[in-house]
């Protein structure tokens, strides 16, 4: 019996399968591969991985995916023209947008061009209260023609957001049905099926996004379940969610949004269920592919959730909002294929732009001659010239010493100096992200682990450690392919979200106990409309909360059960010592509650992990060779290279050393230990003192 998983990111797609033995349901063979993605069709790149790793899908029950499709549509502009239609005299809230200008003093500042044009933005009139009252009734007479507008313009999706259709989706409802009779082939998403939120530009350009994307996914998802089924395949196959959750094709269809993130939450879900298994509860994540870097944080075993997510936005754009729940992933453009580049002023940067998987590096030989951070880490002795890529592709030094001596002639640095120097500002870019997650919200780096993964992970996981005194570095076995390792350990999950103004007193059990109530049975009705039984569902409750008067809140969670007074007493004093974390203040005030949250998890089996058997053979027997590798400031060191698939438990050694298996390097400073746990996962303290 076979389970498995593929990820499609930005430069590889990669692959993991777990032969499972039914009668115990041990992992007896964990296999893994990887290859190039091919956007032009991105499920070639998928069973190229499944060729490569020699499976046979008709053999597995359990298949699940994760894809960068989603967002890569959206930041490349590649989705379908859309239509709006919303209430009367809200055609250009999506384009007022919001007031925010991260660009302050640029007095020629620009918003973000929304993603449906003026002329594709139609209205209806009817208006419903934020209390879900209806003031005004729905007016579709003109409703027609405004379709026959649309398909002059050939139209390929609909978006329908009416006014606090969060309280009441009546309104929406009638819009959708009545669409659906005139021009049934067109894609229609309705903003009361995304989420049920208020503030109405956020939840406009949400329905709008899931609109522009929603043919394009549904396409991609039914090509690549027709050649599962070409392939004998007889489960029923997941997609990542941006949630932490895997859920049906089916599902993910209707709602493609949810797959903005699908890819990159995988990997913490699994770093979540690794920690578990080795008892580390407060973890920061750090994901380095080939085209980005990407962290998150862990508390208590807890990953965290974000509701208010926005896309592209820096210090030079307000960015799009995404009303969905999503991990609280930062994400830089900053990966082993990240270009290094010098502006006008001779000062040198790398990233966000990337040379992909074609041609790569200049080390690919491919004809590419942007240098890269994997350029500087082969300069760097870092990464083994003669095992580069696990041996599949030679690496091409002659064009890499070429392109970067004349680099490193405009910069005025020698060839080693430049290489150092694209490594340090790549670490430090990584190190500001990894700061957004942790000491800009109030946790503190020093009490956690740092559990690094991706093609990349391990090569710069320590010298960031070192520089925010985490103590302790975890690289896990397959690291390279740790994100698809992550699906195969994710429950299907589904979220409920709801806003509803309730004061926080006595009187507020009783709406708490009948919104809950009501938000559960339709998470039930929905599962068992894919025939998942009662019994497998679990809810995880939570609320946003925030003083009297203020516009935004903080999410705590909420003990499942009826509720109680002393219940309510819990909520409010978790609320105060939550807001005071992250604002270091609290306030002698009236809590609301402002919104209803539902976590439902339909459980799945997973496999059981069997820890790596012992042959008793030496560390000595692991040592591939010994090579001189630069550590920057720490000079250049004669360094053990040893093999990690050869590693076994319990296993010891001290830096300076470098660890290889044929997709990952680990990096370990003169100053560092390392020790192998039982399931061959790699634990390094970042100093002589740390534990």
């Amino acid at each position: 019996m076979l389970r498995v998983a593929t990820d499609v990111g930005g430069t590889f797609t990669d692959l993991v399968y777990f032969e499972i033995d039914q009668s115990t349901g041990k992992a007896l063979k964990i296999k893994t591969a990887k290859s190039d993605t091919t956007p032009s069709s991105y499920e070639k790149g998928v069973f190229d991985t499944v060729d490569k790793a020699n499976v046979d899908i008709s053999k597995s029950t359990f298949f699940a995916h994760g894809t960068t499709l989603i967002i890569n549509s959206i930041t490349e502009r590649k989705g379908v023209l859309t239509g709006l239609i919303t209430t009367k005299g809200f055609r250009d809230s999506i384009e007022i947008a919001r007031g925010d200008r991260p660009d302050f003093f640029n007095l020629r500042y620009q918003k973000p061009k929304p993603f449906v044009s003026r002329y594709l933005r139609a209205e209806v009139p009817g208006r419903i209260d934020f209390l879900g009252k209806e003031l005004t009734p729905l007016d579709i007479t003109n409703l027609d023609s405004i379709l026959d507008n649309f398909k002059k313009h050939q139209v390929k999706s609909i978006a329908v957001c009416l006014i606090h259709a969060y309280a009441n989706s009546s309104h929406e409802e009638k819009v959708v049905h009545h669409i659906k009779n005139y021009w049934p082939e067109i894609d229609v998403v309705a903003s009361h099926e995304i989420t049920r939120e208020w503030r109405e530009y956020e939840r406009t350009n949400t329905t709008a996004l899931c609109g522009y994307i929603k043919p394009i996914a549904r396409n991609y998802l039914d090509k690549l379940n027709k050649k599962l089924i070409d392939s004998n395949f007889k489960g029923n196959p997941y997609v990542m969610q941006s949630n932490g959750g895997i859920d049906t094709f089916e599902s993910a269809k209707n709602i493609p949004l949810t797959m903005i993130e699908s890819g990159p939450t995988s990997g913490v879900l699994g770093a979540a269920e690794l920690g578990k298994l080795i008892n580390q509860k407060n973890i920061i994540t750090l994901d380095v592919g080939g085209t980005t870097a990407k962290c998150s944080l862990i508390e208590n075993g807890n990953v965290k959730i974000n509701t208010n997510y926005w896309i592209e936005k820096n210090r030079l754009s307000a960015g799009y909002p995404v009303m969905l729940p999503v991990v609280d992933i930062v994400e830089i453009g900053n990966g082993g294929g990240s270009i290094a580049w010098v502006d006008d002023y001779n000062k040198l940067h790398v990233g966000p732009q990337s040379t992909g998987a074609d041609p790569g590096p200049v080390s690919y030989g491919k004809g590419g001659t942007s240098i890269t951070t994997t350029d500087a880490n082969l300069i760097a002795n870092r990464i083994n010239q003669k095992f580069f890529c696990g041996g599949e592709i030679k690496a091409d030094m002659e064009s890499v010493n070429k392109n970067i001596e004349s680099f490193a002639q405009k910069l005025k640095f020698s060839i080693a100096e430049t290489a150092r120097g694209i490594i340090r500002i790549a670490n430090n870019n990584m190190i500001n992200a990894l700061k957004l997650v942790s000491v800009n919200k109030g946790y503190d780096p020093r009490e956690f682990t740092l559990v690094a993964f991706g093609g990349g992970g391990g090569m710069h996981a320590t010298s960031l450690a070192k520089e925010l005194n985490i103590p302790k570095v975890i690289i896990p076995v397959n690291s390279s392919v740790f994100s698809a390792w992550g699906m195969l350990m994710s429950d299907l999950r589904r979220d409920y979200i709801l806003t509803k103004l309730t004061t926080m007193n006595e009187d507020a059990t009783e709406v708490l106990n009948k919104t809950f109530g009501e938000m559960e049975n339709k998470a039930i009705d929905s599962f068992q409309k894919e025939n998942i039984s009662k019994d497998l569902i679990i809810f995880q409750r939570f609320g946003s909360f925030r003083y009297l008067g203020q516009d935004h809140a903080v999410e705590i969670p909420i003990e499942n059960g009826n509720l109680d007074k002393s219940s309510i007493d819990k909520i409010i004093n978790d609320f105060h010592n939550q807001y005071e974390k992250e604002f270091t203040y609290r306030l002698d005030s009236q809590v609301d509650m402002i919104q209803f949250h539902l976590v439902a998890f339909a459980k799945i089996d997973k496999p059981d992990l069997q820890e790596r058997k012992k042959t008793g053979i030496s560390i000595e027997k692991t040592l591939k060779e010994k090579r001189e590798v630069d550590f920057d400031q720490m000079g250049i060191h004669e360094s053990s290279i040893y093999d990690f698939d050869l590693l076994e438990p319990d296993m010891e050694f001290s830096g300076p050393a470098i660890v290889e298996d044929p997709s990952t390097t680990v990096v370990i400073f003169p100053d560092q230990k390392c020790k192998v746990d039982n399931y061959a996962n790699l634990h390094i303290s970042i100093s002589s003192e740390s534990s």
